[in-house]
């Protein structure tokens, strides 16, 4: 059965006054220009997003592709006009929002729905919010149900379904609204991989028969296989410091796609290799420039990525078991993970002067190899002196002065980050500098006290 409208192809969708009646393939339904979206922070606003010019067109999905922080759901929810940015504007059809996207629907990761209506009822919400008599939303979400694959599942409670069927109730309930523009953030990464990849297929297959009730698809996601897979054109977001588009990728591949031929592997190393770049004013002790300068490296423009001491020294220890290189996407697939479950260590890793991203391979530099070939103390003691060019970890120890008994609170730390980054942020900040300098033995933290104190530096080996 058909929905009771048009199909994508045909219909206009729901529009401002002012806009025009008919649209066509190619036409910009939301675009963005010189966007920037900043929180408040201790010391005034936090940017996390700058500059960011941006255009959906009909009939194309585009991904947004990015690490965490990278501002990726903050665009998206720009997008959806659910929250105002800071400058710039967002435009529908060319006109600017003022609230909510008349034209958008959003599909969420965890699936939103409310646990004591039906699967009909929280399909049928968005359709009684407008306003949609009850006869007609009845039969509007019927064929919503059905096409979306939840027929026979009407009067189940979300408690009653697994995590794939309740996703699907979130996919009714948006695309029954018949939005120019289907956001979806993340929408599969609560799922278990089997269940995620028939969901994705299937929506897939509803797409290029025309049946999906939407114009065009914005995708936030960090996977960067599911970008390939479904997208038209791939957005990488970059986070140093803040969310820039740093670059475009054109998909140009035919659906359905084949994970298993070249052409689909060449994106995925050109977008792995995309995002793993790192600008040459943010290279690491160790690196090609041997003197990147002390502007260069800050608190601000250096921020930690979210990798524990074990996690990073696995990773070390694991290029190094392969010869001191590797291909980072082979090893990925190796150990069944996907390319962005790497990617904190990876950082970790570069910061510390430990590895090189050259192209697809991840190498150990003289001080990786260094560390992972040293035992005991002496690990400790390299690791110590890579830990000190980190400037945060570097903050610390220098705050204490190498003066006995000396301590320096968090509160301390917390307001000097708090120029830069959200509350969020700083902990996870101050998380991995604490981990790092601990091991290090640079410094020792009392959690109780919330405060660091001075810890007996190790010498470098040799010495």
């Amino acid at each position: 059965m058909r929905f009771p409208f048009r199909s994508r192809a045909a219909r206009p969708g729901p529009v401002p006054a002012s806009a025009p009646d008919t649209a066509g393939d190619d036409e910009v339904l939301l675009e963005t220009v010189g966007l920037t979206k900043a929180y408040a922070g201790a010391a005034g606003e936090l940017p996390v997003l700058s500059g960011i010019d941006l255009a959906v067109r009909s009939g194309e999905i585009v991904a947004l592709l990015g690490r965490s922080g990278s501002g990726k759901s903050t665009l998206l929810r720009c997008l959806a006009g659910l929250i105002p940015p800071t400058s710039g504007t967002v435009r529908y059809r060319g006109t600017p929002l003022t609230g909510a996207n008349p034209g958008s629907a959003l599909v969420f990761q965890t699936f939103a729905l409310l646990p004591w209506l039906t699967v009909r009822q929280n399909v049928e919400l968005g359709l009684e919010a407008r306003g949609v008599p009850p006869r007609d939303r009845a039969l509007a979400a019927a064929q919503a149900i059905d096409l979306i694959g939840l027929a026979g599942f009407e009067s189940a409670y979300p408690k009653e379904l697994s995590g794939g069927m309740r996703q699907r109730v979130g996919f009714a309930r948006a695309l029954v609204v018949e939005p120019d523009v289907l956001m979806m953030d993340e929408p599969f990464s609560a799922l278990d991989v089997l269940t995620a990849e028939n969901l994705r297929g299937e929506l897939m297959e509803l797409w290029e028969s025309g049946q999906f009730p939407t114009r065009a698809v914005v995708l936030v996601t960090h996977n960067i296989e599911e970008a390939v897979l479904m997208a038209d054109r791939i957005v990488v977001l970059g986070a140093r410091p803040y969310g820039t588009i740093r670059e475009t990728v054109e998909v140009g591949l035919e659906r359905p796609r084949d994970r298993d031929c070249a052409a689909f592997d060449e994106l995925v190393d050109q977008v792995y290799r995309i995002m793993t770049g790192r600008p040459k004013d943010t290279r690491g002790p160790g690196r090609a420039d041997p003197d990147p300068g002390p502007e260069r490296r800050t608190v601000a423009g250096t921020p930690l990525p979210t990798a524990g001491v074990d996690g990073l020294t696995g990773l070390a220890e694991t290029i190094a078991h392969r010869g001191g290189r590797c291909d980072l996407a082979g090893l990925a697939d190796e150990l069944g993970l996907d390319i962005d479950d790497l990617l904190p260590q990876v950082d970790a890793l570069d910061l510390l002067g430990f590895a090189e991203v050259h192209g697809d391979d991840l190498l150990l530099t003289e001080a990786g190899a260094a560390y992972t070939g040293a035992d005991g103390q002496d690990a400790r003691a390299v690791f110590a002196a890579a830990a000190l060019e980190v400037p945060l970890v570097k903050l610390i120890a220098n705050s204490l002065g190498g003066r006995p008994g000396a301590t320096v609170r968090t509160g301390f730390l917390r307001d000097l980050l708090g120029r830069h980054y959200t509350a969020g942020q700083t902990d996870r900040q101050l998380e991995t500098a604490t981990d790092w300098g601990r091991y290090a033995g640079l410094f020792a933290y009392d959690a109780d006290r919330q405060e660091y104190r001075l810890e007996h530096r190790p010498e470098a080996p040799g010495r």
